[in-house]
């Protein structure tokens, strides 16, 4: 109608639509997001605290920021929806999240989106990810599990003097070329004016070694949801009670990591043997550094190998010290387990054999035959099930073995 309002009402729409689209584009270029985690490791079962930093470094007040955390970390927290963060201002939040699954996760990308506004336009921006967080598997305390002594008479320590390190010292010597410059003792060193080294006993404990089998096929799982928590749930790094997924593998990845955890705090070597897309084995050690070898190799493992656990013993067990330990820890109920167990025992090792029983995992039967058969060669067998506590069963185990579980092996198989 020629009135002159709906052409100044067009130039406002106008200005405002250039407005709001040169704010939104210089808003999203000014909005920065840092991420960091004092820890780069944890549990599963472990609350895990991440700390987030929106930083607005423009000279815009961004209304709205939109931060989205998309880690693949199973239920991973930090997704916020942040109002207000003025120019050159920063705002920090911790985000919190129950671990329940092992392996290594990276923990980003993150992507944050704003607009105007008006709510006309909408840009974001993506941050790739800068850490990574390694859960490890979970430990269950044990009070006490069986394994041999070992062959050498003598108790703790033997007075037999030895070049490797133990951790029985038995006196100090003159330097000598080829000493390890680790074994120096530097008070006698200085007080007598000459280079001193330790010498240790030999000791006479066995060798612990674990055979994990993470065969393709083999293991079994039933269907599981984890349990999701909210935010408010997991303040003051609360943990909420974990119960391992129904999977053989899980529950064979943390016994291995719980018997692990026992027999170096009981100051025994412990090696780790394990054929995944590769071969893994650990040389058996006894130190804090072994164990999160261990722990961290166990993360990391799934079902893929091509190598049957009766293949890796006959590959490995020449290679095992004699009187040594083979724990075998598998879900297989096939025969070839029992030629496996009679292998180490020809060989003058210890098997024993922490069985899962897949039939309570959903998968197949012959648990019963195979532990009567294993038993009647003299091979210790402890049974897992399904939603067991492995804490108790692995102690109880110990209980109902005792000392006597070794001496029960019948002397043909040593011959």
């Amino acid at each position: 109608n020629g009135s002159a309002i709906f052409i100044r009402l067009l130039y406002l729409s106008l200005l405002i639509v250039l407005i709001a689209f040169l704010w939104t584009r210089l808003s999203i270029v000014g909005l920065k997001v840092h991420r960091h985690a004092r820890l780069q490791k944890a549990s599963a079962g472990d609350v895990f605290e991440e700390y987030f930093e929106v930083f607005n470094s423009s000279f815009f007040l961004s209304p709205w920021a939109e931060i989205d955390n998309q880690s693949r970390l199973p239920g991973a927290a930090g997704s916020r929806l942040l109002t207000r963060i003025d120019s050159r201002r920063a705002v920090t939040y911790i985000a919190r999240t129950w671990l329940t699954r092992r392996g290594r996760f990276w923990l980003g990308p993150t992507s944050v989106g704003s607009g105007d506004p008006f709510g006309l336009f909408h840009a974001s921006r993506r941050f790739p990810a800068k850490e990574s967080l390694v859960v490890l598997p979970t430990i269950y305390d044990i009070l006490a599990f069986p394994a041999a002594p070992g062959l050498l008479p003598g108790g703790q320590a033997i007075r037999r003097k030895t070049s490797e390190v133990t951790p029985h010292a038995a006196g100090v010597r003159e330097y000598a070329p080829g000493d390890p410059l680790k074994s120096i003792h530097w008070p006698t060193t200085v007080r007598r004016g000459k280079v001193m080294v330790k010498e240790f006993e030999q000791d006479p404990q066995a060798e612990i070694w674990i055979f994990l089998d993470i065969e393709d096929g083999v293991h079994s799982a039933k269907p599981y949801n984890p349990p999701i928590f909210a935010a408010n749930e997991l303040l003051y790094r609360r943990r909420p009670k974990f119960t391992l997924p129904p999977s053989t593998l899980e529950y064979a990845v943390s016994v291995a990591a719980s018997l692990s955890h026992y027999f170096i705090a009981q100051k025994r070597a412990v090696g780790l043997v394990a054929s995944g897309r590769t071969a893994t084995v650990i040389p058996a050690e006894r130190s804090d550094r072994q164990e999160g070898k261990i722990l961290e190799t166990l993360a990391y493992l799934e079902d893929e190998g091509s190598l049957s656990l009766a293949a890796l013993v006959a590959v490995q067990a020449r290679q095992l010290s004699l009187g040594s330990s083979a724990i075998l820890i598998t879900p297989n109920v096939r025969p070839q387990l029992l030629a496996a167990a009679e292998d180490l025992q020809r060989r003058g090792l210890h098997p024993l054999v922490v069985l899962l029983d897949p039939e309570t995992f959903g998968g197949p039967r012959g648990a019963e035959s195979l532990i009567k058969s294993l038993s009647a060669h003299g091979v210790p067998v402890c049974r897992v099930r399904c939603d067991d506590d492995l804490s108790k069963t692995l102690s109880t185990f110990a209980s109902t073995q005792g000392p006597s579980a070794w001496q029960r092996i019948p002397l043909s198989h040593l011959i």
